[in-house]
Order: structure tokens, then sequence, then C-alpha cells
């Protein structure tokens, strides 16, 4: 008891140290940054920039049309014509990327001419000409990032993948049990009726094609003869016992049972789905792994509960199996070729959105994604992520968590 004790005390020891090690290595701010109050917001929701009595106000605009910058300008508290400004910003994001913005001068604003995509997280360059003067300002505006050295992130298990092509596999689900093949069992009589003089096996006993069974002595010609087994198997059934008459009954049973069948239920709403060669995947009760078969038989008549019975043949040359046991499948009915996919073991909700977390080196950033098909363990990508992005595929949710904690918030 100690030990279970000193051990749950140890583990809790090791994940506080790894919780505290990720959150020394998040991403900081600037010295200059922290601590810092909110940005001053402007009349339009903006951020102001100030260069003494020169005031820019940023905004992220987005009501009717794709998020993109707008600008008012003011000099000594006075609107200044946008056309006499000229502005250009640059968005540096996570590796490197620049986004250059120029901007044309419409109504009392000036408009930048390029959608700002998610996520809204990047380094600000901002340069504005006006009356012969240059004013510069940079800041960060960084959202769903955060860093964790490899050390930790090997600790915690967080596994990445590539983004790329995937085959998704349509599936139906199923269930049902393992039976004994019909071609796998022996009903074993008498050929010449007499009486029992020995038995050989025992019940459940396995034998091996040739084996005596049993000895008969016939009725008519008093003479033993024996019974041989006409296959592999084992003693399923044993209705025979020295000194009795045969009168015609099956006196052993023997089931091979190096094939199963396993016998499947389709629901009315995925019958039609359903044909003789498609591939079923297997978890068997009682086996930690799965297997594969091929559907051979489709019953025509339903069941009570208006399913139709589907079977497949399952190779058991191992005996791992045995009839009887439960098993839940995964027909494959239909299989689709997508130029990009994701694990669904690495999306996250994130705001509004579905979204993966893509590494680059140390650091992690979200990406809000535009999802089609899933199937199986792949969801298809139409848009938000780049082909050949690394991205968490296990453990996402530990990323989730340090980015929620560490208050990283939408900007605009």
């Amino acid at each position: 008891m100690k030990n279970i004790l000193y051990i749950m005390s140890l583990s809790l020891v090791v994940f506080s140290l790894l919780t505290l090690s990720i959150h020394s290595h998040a991403f900081e701010k600037p010295i200059a940054e922290q601590g810092a109050e909110e940005p001053q917001k402007g009349p339009h929701r903006g951020r102001l920039l100030k260069d003494q009595t020169f005031v820019l106000e940023l905004a992220i605009f987005e009501t009717g049309v794709p998020p993109e910058f707008r600008v008012w300008v003011t000099d000594k508290g006075q609107p200044v014509d946008p056309s006499k400004v000229k502005l250009n910003i640059t968005l540096t994001r996570l590796g490197g990327i620049q986004d250059q913005i120029n901007f044309a001068p419409q109504a009392d604003f000036l408009r930048g001419d390029s959608v700002i995509y998610e996520p809204h997280s990047f380094v600000v360059t901002v340069n504005a000409q006006y009356s012969g003067q240059s004013h510069n300002w940079q800041y960060d505006n960084f959202e769903g990032r955060t860093a964790i050295e490899p050390a930790v992130a090997d600790a915690l298990e967080i596994e990445t993948a590539i983004a790329g092509p995937a085959v998704l596999k349509e599936t139906v689900s199923v269930y049902g049990q393992l039976a004994t093949h019909p071609e796998s069992s022996r009903h074993i009589a008498a050929r010449f009726e007499g009486v029992i003089k020995s038995v050989n096996v025992s019940l459940g006993q396995r034998v091996k094609k040739g084996d005596p069974l049993f000895t008969i002595e016939s009725n008519e010609s008093l003479k033993p003869y024996s019974v041989f087994a006409p296959i592999d198997g084992f003693v399923q059934a044993r209705n025979a016992n020295p000194g009795e008459q045969t009168d015609g009954r099956v006196l052993i049973t023997l089931i091979n049972n190096r094939v199963l069948m396993s016998e499947l239920a389709v629901f009315p709403q995925d019958r039609n789905r359903v044909s003789i060669g498609d591939t079923v995947w297997l978890n068997i009760k009682g086996s930690d792994h799965r297997v594969w078969a091929t559907i051979n038989q489709i019953d025509n008549r339903l069941q009570a509960n208006q399913s139709i019975i589907v079977r497949a043949e399952l190779n058991n040359e191992a005996q791992e199996f045995v009839a009887g046991a439960f098993v839940q499948g995964e027909i494959e009915v239909a299989e689709h070729s997508v130029p990009l996919a994701v694990k669904r073991s690495g999306l996250q909700a994130f705001r509004d959105f579905t979204v993966v977390f893509a590494k680059i080196g140390h650091e992690y950033e979200v990406r809000m994604l535009n999802l089609g098909r899933a199937a199986g363990e792949w969801v298809e990508v139409l848009g938000g992520l780049k082909l050949g992005t690394e991205y968490v595929s296990e453990n996402s949710y530990i990323i989730k968590a340090d980015i929620e904690k560490s208050g990283a918030s939408h900007d605009h």
C-alpha cells in the first residue's frame, strides 16, 4: 500500500513539473508588451497607433466582407484626407511567411487590398508616409500560439503527422457473433447398427483425422469394426457409451474451428450499401486487436428486428477465437481518395472553428479548417491548411489547454 501511495505521489510531482515547464517555455510577449494594458481603441473599435500628433486607427473589418484592414487617419485631432497618406502593412506569420498589404483611399478611410486570413496571428509592421514624414510602428498580434520545448513535448507524448493525401474508407457499423462454419462440423453415426463396445474420446478432446473414435459390434455379423475421425477437430458432443445400442442416432459430433463464420446484423438503412466481397474489420470480445474478413454471404430474409444477416469467413488457424464470441464490425462500403486530410484525433474546437495545431520548430499555432468528408480515422480538409504542414495528431488537447491558459485573444 505504501509503495502504491509513493508511486501516485511521484506521478503528481512529475505532472506538476511538466505543467510548469510548459508555461515557462510558452510564447512570451516582448518585454515592452509585458504587463501592458489592452491596446487603446478608437471610435471604429480599431487599435490606435500614435506618433506624436499623427494617429492611425487600424481595424480588421469583416461585416459582410472577408476580413480586411481599414484605417482612419487623424493629425492634431483632425481627420486627414486618406488620399494624402501612403500606407503599407507587413504581416509576419509563424515560420517567417510575410503578407504585404497596400492601401487605397475609399470614402473617409484607407482600405487594404488583401484578405486577412485566419489565424489573425502575426507581427504587424506599419509604415505610413504623410506630408513628407515617415511614421513606423511594430507590434505583436498573436492568437492560438504557444511554445513547448521538445523534451517536454516528448514527455507529454505530443505526436505529430504531416498533412497530405489519404484514402477515406466509408464504413457501416454492424454487430453479431462468431459461429461455427457450417462446413466444419461432422455428425458421426454407426455405419452398421450394433452394440457400442468402446469409446476412445471424451467431450472437448482434440482429435486428428484418422484417430479411432469408437468400436461397434455389428448386430448382423457380430464382428467388431472401428469408426475413425473424418476431420481434425474437437469433440463437441458425445452421445455414446459402452454397452449401448447405436439405434441410428448421432454418436459423436466433431467441430473444426480453423475457420469461423462471423454473423453480422445489418440494419434497414444500410442494407443496400453492403455487397458480397466487401471487407469487414472485426473487433472480437476477448481479443485486443482487429482482424479482417470478406463478406461472402447475405441472407435473403429479414430477422425479427428487421435486420439482415451477412456472413464473413474468419481465419482461426491460431485458435484464438471461439464460436459464440460477440463481435463488432465495420464494413467498408466506399472509399474516397482526397488530396488533403488530417487525423480525427488531432482535431480540437477553438472559438467557433474546428482546428488543428501546426508545429513550426518548437512553436504551435492554430489552423482553422474547412472540413469535408469524414471516414474512419481521417477527415478531409478543404481549406485552412497547407499540404505538407506538420500538425499535432495525438494529445492535441494539451496544446489547446496551454493556449487557453495563456489567454491568447482574438484582438482586432
